[in-house]
């Protein structure tokens, strides 16, 4: 048990850190210099507490009993949500946040978001998100096999991007809004699910729980995007009047 232990206090430890780290470059003013240092340590935090989600996920599918005593739930469920769909969602997270870095570190060298590391995970989310989506099958979970859907929409809009041909600048733009917050959904998505079975497990499971940090953060991006947007069409009218 004590692996899974250490995984358990690192992930509690970094992500309490990255949740609350994640609404300073939201809120704050893009492109500063805190935006930057705290989105770029809020980036690591995720990296660092899904990995640590990963391991918590292994160790539940090897023994779900002894990872989980306080459940009297039946040991195929307790795997299928406390093993196979958290490691879907910590690979799904760093999916993002990998994404959300190199969408910017990239943006002068489009064709370095074609390296395989970059394909292949892309690829390894849309893989996992349908084997939840079978295991969740299996157990007869049906949220399981609904938040498979965020994986492969996550997967198919990032290789569209990472596959298109000299992308206007707006769109490296959007692309860091999508997949930085969409980190910060996938990682509020995992406390509503896996943090209340501690503290309120009768809502543990309950949908409306679990919709709350997609409608926030599905309000954030529409936000953000549509403000990137206006300014480029801004800029776009300036440059037509000063001609």
């Amino acid at each position: 048990m004590w692996p899974f232990k250490l995984f358990l206090f690192v992930h509690v430890t970094t992500g309490a850190v990255g949740l609350v780290l994640f609404w300073i470059p939201v809120l704050g003013k893009k492109g500063a210099a805190a935006h930057r240092t705290y989105g770029k340590a809020f980036s690591y935090l995720m990296m660092l507490t899904a990995s640590m989600a990963f391991g918590m996920g292994i160790c539940t599918i090897l023994n779900p009993v002894a990872t989980h005593p306080d459940l009297t739930r039946p040991a195929s469920w307790i795997q299928g949500i406390f093993g196979w769909m958290m490691l879907y969602l910590a690979i799904l997270t760093v999916s993002l946040v990998w994404h959300g870095l190199v969408t910017v570190r990239n943006k002068k060298q489009h064709l370095l978001n074609r390296r395989w590391p970059n394909v292949a995970l892309n690829v390894l989310v849309m893989l996992a998100a349908l084997y939840c989506a079978y295991r969740g099958w299996l157990i007869h979970e049906v949220l399981m096999m609904g938040i498979a859907v965020v994986g492969v929409a996550s997967g198919l809009t990032n290789l569209y991007f990472i596959y298109t041909d000299a992308p206007a600048k707006i769109v490296y733009q959007l692309e860091h809004v999508k997949a930085a917050v969409g980190a910060g959904i996938s990682v509020y998505t995992a406390f509503m699910a896996f943090g209340f079975v501690r503290f309120m497990p009768a809502n543990a499971l309950n949908p409306k729980m679990w919709s709350i940090p997609l409608v926030v953060g599905l309000a954030i991006i529409i936000y953000h995007q549509a403000r990137i947007r206006l300014a480029q069409r801004r800029l776009a009218m300036t440059g037509a009047t000063r001609a």
